[in-house]
């Protein structure tokens, strides 16, 4: 028995919320095509993303350290991965489009240049004369032109949705030329949820590759109160243990902890916003996918702590920069 295009539609409306964003509902695509009887728009756009040559690339490029310097540490392909899996978990418990979601989130590195921030650093005072680097506007550059998979149109030609939310992680913006994607409306919840997704990843793993590297000890870490609570309900939980897999259970205890908070205080800011259609997420005068504020205050404490103690570490940056 085969499936059809209306059947796959029905049956992920099924599993929506009223204000997660419906394939059936897209603004579609630059290029027309056919109808993919196997596929929804959104799940089409992730399996077209995974198959690009931007994204194995990813494999290559720095989320902290160089590639050649341990395969145990994140690069940004990995990095993509686990903001994919943050955001589609909870994305399931808020009723938003996974696939959708998904899209995005294995989208929103494709921009990146090699050696992390240095690298786009370098890049940005290169092209000073020419309007800058900017990574989100090269990443739709990537997936609009630079592809070349199809005989009858350049790039990707993703749906109009996953474009807008590459240079619309979050919430309104101002940059020029880019007035198609409506700058003065909220994103997608979709996006807001990939977008915080992506900093609850690499905080949070950026804790373990700095401990795994040397460059922080447990002594370090423990400067960092969510990881002081995390330690401490792990350290309840199993005793006395040794000390890697301590780091390790604590990182993950410190990432479940904060999917927690996201979830409950987004369902919490919907509940207060009356937010019943995509409509009205787009009009809401701020974002819907949060931290309450209390955790928001301890994560900023753990950015912090990350620049001024992995970041800016002497060696991390040699490393960068060599």
């Amino acid at each position: 028995m085969t499936t059809s295009g209306t059947d796959l539609h029905d049956r992920e409306e099924r599993l929506l919320e009223p204000y997660g964003m419906a394939s059936r509902d897209s603004r579609g695509r630059v290029h027309g095509e056919g109808i993919d009887d196997q596929r929804t728009d959104f799940l089409l756009d992730r399996d077209r993303i995974i198959h690009s040559t931007a994204f194995r690339r990813l494999e290559y490029k720095t989320q902290v350290f160089v590639n050649h310097t341990g395969d145990h540490y994140r690069t940004r392909l990995t990095h993509t991965l686990e903001v994919s899996q943050i955001s589609r978990s909870v994305g399931r418990k808020l009723g938003l489009n996974e696939d959708l979601i998904e899209a995005i989130a294995l989208s929103h590195d494709l921009g990146h240049s090699p050696f992390g921030h240095s690298g786009e650093d370098q890049l940005a005072e290169l092209m000073e004369d020419h309007g800058g680097f900017n990574h989100n506007l090269h990443c739709l550059r990537v997936v609009d032109l630079l592809e070349r998979r199809y005989p009858d149109f350049p790039g990707l030609n993703l749906t109009w949705e996953v474009r807008e939310s590459v240079v619309k992680h979050y919430g309104a913006f101002d940059r020029p030329g880019l007035e198609a994607f409506e700058p003065d409306s909220q994103a997608l919840l979709e996006a807001q949820l990939a977008d915080i997704a992506d900093s609850l990843a690499y905080n949070n793993h950026d804790l373990d590759d700095g401990y795994r590297s040397g460059f922080l000890d447990l002594s370090d870490l423990r400067e960092v109160e969510l990881f002081r609570r995390a330690e401490e309900q792990v350290i309840g939980r199993y005793g006395a243990i040794d000390e890697r897999m301590l780091v390790a259970r604590a990182v993950s205890t410190l990432i479940d902890g904060q999917i927690q908070d996201l979830i409950e205080t987004s369902l919490g800011l919907l509940e207060e916003f009356a937010i019943t259609s995509v409509e009205a997420v787009r009009s809401c005068p701020q974002g819907l996918i949060a931290f309450s504020p209390e955790v928001a205050r301890l994560k900023s404490e753990m950015r912090d702590f990350l620049h001024q103690r992995l970041y800016s570490h002497p060696l991390c940056l040699r490393a960068t920069v060599t």
